[in-house]
């Protein structure tokens, strides 16, 4: 059997060779819609008034596709998160909707008492009160005093071991620093002790002092940091104990805006009391499950607001938790399971005028840098397989197709250079 090389993909006898008109991508398959036969024979078949009006010449280009897809989110300030009372008292005051609370400023008060707003990923879970005390809520308070700009003193590191004092009834300084200044702690932290000096596994009564061992993440109450503390609380307005306890500080992610105030003055203040949520804009999308593959965070869209303004916005979760949409209906067990994606946005021009709107989202799976390509309808799909471009004179070259976007399809082949007028259908 003769056999067409990539140079020259001459038509034989009794083979055809298909012209793409349309073509409609599912996945990496392209579907010719309304192709136009051409038998193949010594002469070229004539052609028709209405065959001509749909040939024209298309040149070869390099050029840059992206592999794009467009889905529908919502622009908003994202999830409300519910904030609780966790000190006994009244509600005194309360902020009000929409506005923002930072890092050090008051939250709401109980009896007239401020719960400033700490960052941190844990909250305070128990009183603090012990010099020596070590863990994550410590951490919190060390790691904002700090940003707030308060001498916390030095930290021992992991790996340090630490004397843990018993509480002390009426706290105004710690062990033997009566003056609160936290210069005995030099004693406190130190090298890790020998393995005959290691502290025994024995519970000690409770007024007895223990070594713990910091470790990564652990902060540690030391007298510098309970002098801080002290001078924090009295700038505030809340009584500069030097103890912090359950509900006197609402640790939050970042700063929030608050959302539904639901309290009002003179509630409990152990009850639901607002809600609050990030004060940057972002967007959520719906994705189905199978789509996500190519979604990464970090990566760049493109969203379009509803005046179709854009505002280029980044990735920032993928969401791992599928659920089925049955908003339209759908209780067949059919619709698509769906993942959440979040995508931030400056809060800037167009967007800063808006809390809530609909708008679209552009990924950009994919893109295939300084490619050939040509329109589509340029494509002929051989009837023994593969594809072609047809010359202005009528001759074929075999090609090799790569990535279809935006009414183009990238090509290669021998043969083929930038530049190359080929036909395709107009």
């Amino acid at each position: 059997m003769t056999t067409t090389s990539d140079d020259d993909a001459r038509p034989r006898h009794g083979k055809r060779r298909l012209r793409i008109g349309a073509v409609a991508l599912a996945g990496v398959t392209a579907t010719a819609l309304g192709v136009t036969v051409w038998q193949d024979g010594n002469t070229k078949p004539s052609t028709t008034a209405a065959d001509s009006a749909r040939v024209g010449t298309a040149t070869v280009t390099k050029t840059d596709l992206s592999d794009n897809q467009t889905l529908s989110g919502t622009l908003g300030y994202g999830k409300a998160a519910p904030v609780k009372g966790a000190r006994p008292g009244l509600v005194t005051w309360l902020p009000a909707p929409g506005a923002t609370v930072a890092r050090g400023r008051t939250l709401y008060k109980v009896d007239n008492v401020p719960v400033p707003v700490f960052y941190g990923g844990t909250p305070l879970y128990r009183t603090l009160n012990a010099r020596g005390t070590t863990g994550p809520d410590v951490r919190v308070v060390a790691d904002n005093l700090k940003k707030l700009g308060y001498d916390i003193g030095v930290q021992p590191g992991p790996g340090t071991w630490v004397t843990q004092h018993p509480a002390t009834a009426n706290p105004t300084g710690t062990g033997t620093d009566p003056t609160g200044t936290g210069t005995s702690d030099k004693a406190d932290a130190t090298a890790a002790p020998s393995a005959s000096a290691a502290p025994t596994p024995t519970p000690t009564p409770s007024r007895t002092a223990t070594s713990v061992e910091v470790k990564k993440g652990d902060g540690v109450l030391t007298g510098d940091l309970m002098a801080a503390i002290r001078r924090w609380q009295a700038h505030v307005g809340m009584p500069a104990t030097g103890v912090l306890g359950i509900g006197d500080l609402s640790v939050q992610t970042g700063a929030v805006r608050v959302g539904t105030v639901q309290a009002q003055s003179g509630d409990d203040a152990t009850g639901d009391l607002m809600t609050v949520s990030s004060t940057t804009k972002k967007v959520s999308i719906p994705v189905d499950a199978t789509q996500v593959g190519t979604m990464s965070q970090g990566d760049r869209v493109t969203v379009t607001l509803p005046d179709n303004s854009t505002a280029r916005g980044t990735i920032d979760v993928v969401g791992s938790t599928a659920a089925t949409d049955n908003s339209q209906g759908d209780t067949s067990g059919s619709a698509p399971a769906q993942l959440t994606v979040t995508v931030s946005v400056p809060d800037t021009g167009a967007v800063r005028k808006l809390t809530s709107a609909p708008v679209q989202v552009a990924f950009t799976s994919e893109t295939h840098k300084g490619v050939l390509a040509v329109p589509v309808g340029a494509l002929l799909a051989l009837s023994e397989g593969g594809y072609a471009v047809q010359l202005p004179g009528g001759r074929l070259i075999a090609v090799r197709t790569g990535m279809f976007a935006k009414g183009l399809v990238e090509i290669s082949g021998a043969g083929v250079t930038a530049g190359l007028k080929v036909e395709t259908t107009s």
